[in-house]
């Protein structure tokens, strides 16, 4: 107990100089939106009472896009019930998709794949106020604080224009926010209404965040009846180029020996990147200019080939035909529901069983691991599962 006595004062005086730094910092975004021209009202609101939340920087450092493999991100963002959900909007929102298809030029199965990739169809947006997450962003990040102060600025602008209230702006840690995920910059320069109303509303209206989603994707370049590429079959000991920038004709990738994953011939126009986010012993695809555009979404290739592969299931096409290098399967998310619900039936407190894996399922898979001799990953497999089940 006296240890513990000892630390307390030594926790409350490191605790004093971290708040007297943020309440330094905020003082200075409060002159800074003003200087924007933001007005005190919409400051007051937004800023007064903030307080800084560790756990978006703990996100900021464990992004799924870079840290998680990539068989496991495509198991649960294009599984089959991400695809009939997907159907099923289609189906739902078929006139508002057709008009963004006709006014962008962006195929309507695209625009779906962009909404369930980004917020599982408007289920999960995101939880934290965005006044407060590009806050603590801003001024506890300074490796990125030009860019966190510059989506803040622009988030309050969005309030004080009077476009979304200040309460229905929450999102992502990173400030993204709405139905398909746009951060405050990208809405000023990209946002379109898309119900007649003469507003942005990419929180309330479905219609305005899907017609925006289609003007990012044009901007970004989309080609109208284009493919953003397909799979295919690269020869054993392959050691020529590859990644999404090593761009080749297509008679050239041809004439190293690569063929659709059917065995067909190469198709396509303009130059195209080989693409093996695996390595070379998984799946490969050759990645045209409409590629491209869905990797501006987000900056990642996990995350374009999500997209596009998504948009390819929603259009009835197989998935990935090649195997991925793993003997330990990713598993869909009605295969993580279930595991939770054993883990639960175990005695482990991993809260409702949803399939998002956060730090109590993945203490507890580590806990079965340990019991079964496995390597303590954490991580959600068909081995632990298998193992879970009995088998």
């Amino acid at each position: 107990m006296r240890a513990l006595t000892l630390a307390l004062p030594l926790c409350l005086a490191a605790a004093l100089p971290a708040r007297a730094d943020f309440n330094s910092c905020l003082a200075g975004l409060r002159a800074s939106a003003s200087a924007a021209g933001i007005s005190g009202r919409t400051v007051n609101a937004a800023l007064t009472g903030i307080e800084p939340d560790m756990k978006i920087i703990e996100a900021m450092n464990n992004q799924p896009e870079f840290k998680t493999p990539i068989w496991d991100y495509l198991g649960t963002l294009v599984d089959d019930e991400k695809v009939a959900e997907g159907k099923a909007m289609l189906r739902r929102y078929a006139s508002t998709l057709a008009a963004a298809e006709q006014r962008f030029g962006v195929d309507r199965h695209t625009i779906v794949a962009v909404w369930g990739v980004e917020s599982d169809f408007g289920k999960a947006g995101g939880k934290w106020p965005l006044a407060q997450a590009l806050s603590t962003a801003t001024c506890l990040a300074p490796r990125r604080n030009s860019f966190f102060k510059g989506e803040l600025i622009a988030a309050l602008k969005i309030v004080d224009r009077g476009d979304i209230p200040l309460e229905s702006l929450k999102g992502s840690w990173a400030g993204a926010f709405g139905h398909t995920q746009f951060i405050p910059t990208t809405y000023l320069r990209l946002a379109v209404d898309g119900d007649g109303d003469g507003r942005r509303d990419l929180v309330s209206s479905i219609a305005d965040a899907l017609h925006s989603t289609a003007n990012f994707m044009d901007k970004a370049g989309w080609q109208t009846g284009a493919s953003w590429g397909y799979e295919v079959d690269v020869p054993k000991g392959y050691s020529g180029p590859s990644g999404r920038t090593a761009r080749h004709s297509v008679s050239s990738w041809s004439s190293r020996g690569i063929r659709k994953i059917d065995g067909g011939a190469l198709t396509g126009s303009g130059n195209a990147g080989l693409l093996m986010p695996a390595g070379r012993n998984g799946p490969a695809f050759l990645v045209f200019k409409n590629y491209d555009a869905a990797y501006a979404y987000n900056g990642a290739d996990s995350y374009a080939l999500a997209i596009s592969l998504l948009s390819d299931r929603l259009k009835g096409k197989p998935g990935v035909q090649g195997d991925w290098p793993t003997d330990d399967l990713p598993l869909s998310r009605e295969e993580r529901r279930e595991l939770q619900r054993l883990l639960i039936a175990r005695g482990h407190d991993v809260g409702e069983p949803d399939g998002a894996v956060g730090a109590k399922t993945r203490a507890a898979i580590k806990a079965i691991e340990a019991q079964v001799g496995m390597p303590q990953t954490g991580r959600p497999g068909s081995k632990v599962l298998n193992a879970l089940r009995g088998r």
